[in-house]
């Protein structure tokens, strides 16, 4: 099997801004940086500063928007870069796209790069998108008849045939980001850079991006790396991920894997979680002692495709004889709306001994909408009514839709609206006659 082909290597990467101040360098530490970088001194860093946590009062003016960044990118990969604000996902790919220089560290690249960072990036407001077209191809080496044999199809793609020969500084956000990806990802670059800019488009468009994403990078080999808050679409489009916090690299592979820990550290929700000893949820009858979410497979997961199966199971130490124990299930969405409950009848009556049990309430597949979703576990005795626990937000998993298998959302590329998804039975549509 031939190994992949290196493209993008960053070996101990760092970017540090001054904060209050217009530049970020002193002539000593312009010194002392050229003598790192002729030297070859990727160890200990002898600048000052702190990582970039924008939840902490720091004591420096300096931060570190990125700190010994360790990174190798294959041709042909698709790279999802996540993290929250300020996490360094942009800085990440202004160094890529040299809009600025690393502190430390070097970075080497093979081939041309096309970026895509943000609205205005790379036109000129005076010319017309025609006109601009030409500009980029030529900065990226292209000679005029390469880009002229584009230029029909990133017009066509964009969609502004009728704007085409008008100065881009009149159009509005939508026109511009259309045409700008369009070019970006039409001109021959082997390295394609997309923020999340993306986000000015319609629903439309951003289908039609994240499609040309795929091509560019299955059918043509070329390299993607694209920043965005969408998980749905990272999990799309991306086939590795680069998982970035207060600017040190957290964990990068396989996008699944990757997007279960964001999930898991970013939301403090977890796929499992262990009650031990007399502080689990409960009382003298019965506590629970342990729960997770889990795939048909009873794969343990945080991460599942809409037309997945959804497990939640948990164990429960009753402590007392009893014929009147019913477990109970809450489910809640990230806006905290209470979308269902669920009561389990099929055992009622059922006759407990001290011991410990397990329970499996199943949600079926095309039922839920995209997006995190928490659970509540609990249970209860009806004869009175009394809830023994009620555990709420412990365990929780996030739903995505690839929209490539039999989902409600067939070929329509937005989001939908509602709580739920389910895939409804419609009657084939017959002519009436008149």
């Amino acid at each position: 099997m031939q190994q992949s082909k290196t493209v993008i290597e960053f070996s101990g990467v760092s970017k540090r801004y001054r904060l209050g101040n217009v530049g970020s360098q002193t002539i000593k530490e312009d010194l002392g940086r050229l003598w790192n970088k002729l030297s070859r001194k990727d160890a200990q860093t002898t600048f000052e500063g702190e990582l970039n946590d924008r939840t902490t009062t720091g004591k420096s003016n300096f931060v570190w928007s990125l700190k010994d960044i360790d990174l190798q990118i294959n041709q042909g990969d698709v790279i999802g870069i996540i993290g929250k604000n300020g996490a360094g996902k942009s800085t990440l790919l202004k160094l890529l796209s040299k809009v600025t220089a690393p502190t430390e560290g070097t970075i080497k690249i093979q081939g041309r790069i096309a970026s895509l960072l943000e609205v205005g990036t790379g036109f000129h407001p005076e010319l017309t998108g025609r006109e601009n077209i030409f500009l980029n191809g030529a900065i990226l080496g292209m000679r005029k008849t390469e880009i002229e044999r584009k230029l029909n199809d990133i017009i066509a793609f964009a969609g502004v045939e009728r704007y085409i020969d008008t100065p881009v500084k009149r159009y509005s956000s939508g026109m511009y980001v259309r045409l700008a990806f369009a070019v970006a990802a039409h001109l021959e670059s082997d390295i394609l850079i997309i923020d999340e800019v993306l986000a000015v488009g319609d629903a439309e468009f951003q289908k039609k991006c994240i499609g040309k994403m795929k091509d560019v990078s299955q059918n043509e080999g070329r390299t993607v790396l694209f920043v965005s808050h969408n998980m749905d679409a990272i999990a799309r489009l991306c086939n590795k991920c680069i998982y970035l916090k207060n600017g040190q690299l957290v964990a990068t592979g396989n996008t699944d894997k990757i997007l279960q820990s964001y999930i898991t550290a970013e939301t403090n929700t977890h796929s499992s979680i262990l009650f031990p000893g007399k502080d689990a949820p409960g009382n003298d009858l019965v506590r629970l002692r342990s729960a997770c979410i889990v795939d048909s497979s009873m794969n343990e997961k945080v991460n599942l495709m809409i037309n997945e199966t959804v497990g939640i199971k948990m164990e429960f130490e009753v402590l007392q004889n009893t014929n009147d124990l019913l477990c109970g299930f809450n489910l809640y969405n990230q806006q905290d709306v209470h979308i269902l409950s669920s009561h389990d009848t099929a055992n009622l009556g059922f006759e407990y001994v001290p011991g410990i049990y397990e329970a499996t309430i199943w949600i079926p597949p095309n039922f839920l909408s995209e997006g995190m979703h928490y659970c509540g576990l609990a249970a209860m005795s009806y004869t009175p009514f009394q809830v023994h626990y009620h555990d709420i937000g412990s365990i929780g998993f996030n739903v995505n839709d690839k929209s490539d298998g039999n989902t409600v959302r067939g070929t329509y590329g937005g989001t939908f609206p509602g709580v739920i998804r389910p895939q409804l039975m419609w009657n084939k549509i017959e002519q009436k006659r008149l």
